[in-house]
């Protein structure tokens, strides 16, 4: 089987090179003819036949030609008498696209028979994974940036307490100015909060809404703020977040007591 499985290897990066080149011929080569290709694009059912299959590589050729990736980075091959399978990643994705998303590869499927003494792909089957945010999972990752907070307060841990706030955040306060704009701004209203508060100090907001949608999300609530052995502060406080790479992170902040009357 050693051997099947290095003339199906050796197959495979043939089909993978000749994708990548473009070459149209070589694609085709050592496929099927009733193959199945199930593809990232339509239609639902997948591709049936050589033809068919062929049809769907010149509209890739093209993005290839504008800088397109199509390189195998793993590969497992597994081969019977008669019968085999393939499962790889492949680096495929536009010329800007790994510095957005530097580990996402194409997941790839391939079923081979035996046909006259030679190996031929019968089926493929292409795939990304489905990357769509799901909203219960990214509120409840804002609603643990909220919780890591009120454990930073409660330590008194400033450098925990900004760690998630955007370099640009702009925040509407209790007190001073009009708006602090910048991190060092923020940066410096936490670090006077937590000096002017005995300890220990408690936040808790007992009634925290938080709405996400794509790359956005809203939290708002009434904060409780208890310094050590003092009366409980309530204020109104709204958040709005943004998903980066490391994770969500705050943009900006509206804190406010009602006007008395």
């Amino acid at each position: 089987m050693a051997d099947d499985e290095h003339e199906i290897r050796a197959l495979i990066e043939r089909w993978a090179h000749a994708v990548h080149a473009g070459d149209l011929d070589g694609v085709l080569a050592d496929h099927t003819d009733d193959v199945v290709m199930f593809d990232v694009p339509p239609p639902q059912d997948g591709v049936r036949g050589l033809d068919d299959y062929a049809a769907t590589w010149p509209p890739f050729f093209a993005f290839q030609a504008g800088g397109g990736s199509f390189e195998i980075v793993e590969l497992d091959v597994t081969a019977g008498v008669d019968v085999a399978f393939a499962h790889a990643l492949l680096r495929c994705d536009t010329p800007a696209g790994p510095a957005a998303h530097s580990d996402r590869r194409l997941r790839l499927t391939l079923g081979l028979r035996r046909e006259g003494g030679r190996w031929l792909v019968a089926h493929e089957h292409h795939s990304f994974p489905d990357e769509t945010p799901v909203p219960a999972d990214d509120e409840a990752a804002v609603r643990e940036v909220h919780r890591r907070w009120a454990e930073d307060t409660a330590a008194r841990d400033l450098d925990g307490l900004v760690a998630p706030v955007a370099d640009e955040v702009v925040s509407y306060e209790h007190a001073g100015p009009l708006q602090y704009v910048g991190i060092d701004e923020v940066r410096e209203v936490c670090r006077a909060g937590l000096e002017a508060s005995p300890e220990p100090v408690t936040w808790v907001i007992p009634d925290l809404r938080v709405v996400a949608s794509g790359d956005l999300a809203v939290s708002w609530g009434i904060d409780h703020l208890t310094p050590g052995g003092g009366d409980t502060i309530h204020s109104r406080g709204t958040r709005v977040f943004r998903r980066t790479a490391g994770g969500w992170e705050m943009i900006h902040q509206h804190l406010s007591f009602p006007a008395a009357n």
